[in-house]
């Protein structure tokens, strides 16, 4: 049996459509050029993974602050991951990373790692729960 074939919506010799652009794009995300004007020259970058909690000191601004860096202030009233501004802000990663170190370097936001547990539980609990579960 040979699947039914589709009809197509335009016709073949004309251009292909184009791709409506997304409602309220906050970031430049596909645009190089623009990226690169956000993220500076140097990109430095701090030891930011993708779990990072970020808090801002305060939700409101300075004078100096670029828009990007406003929208992430405004953000990060309550904790939130680089990932999800990432997400919010529609930028990549790494230019979320750039911009929080200039932000971490002039105490706009304060950076608080993930909690990093320990590999394996502690023994004495899990003979604990052993010996509870024999009685049982």
């Amino acid at each position: 049996m040979t699947p039914p074939k589709r009809l197509r919506r335009t016709p073949l010799d004309g251009p292909p459509p184009q791709p409506a652009a997304p409602a309220g794009r906050k970031g430049g995300g596909g645009n190089p050029e623009r990226l690169y004007v956000v993220a500076g020259p140097d990109g430095e970058r701090a030891d930011l993974d993708l779990v990072t909690l970020i808090v801002a000191r305060s939700p409101d601004p300075p004078p100096s602050a670029t828009p990007e860096q406003a929208a992430l202030l405004r953000l990060c009233v309550a904790p939130l991951s680089v990932a999800e501004l990432s997400a919010y802000l529609n930028l990549p990663f790494g230019v979320v990373t750039v911009l929080l170190t200039e932000m971490l370097t002039a105490e706009l936001v304060q950076a608080r790692s993930s909690i990093v547990r320990e590999a394996l539980p502690d023994r004495s609990l899990l003979e604990a729960v052993m010996h509870g579960l024999q009685r049982l």
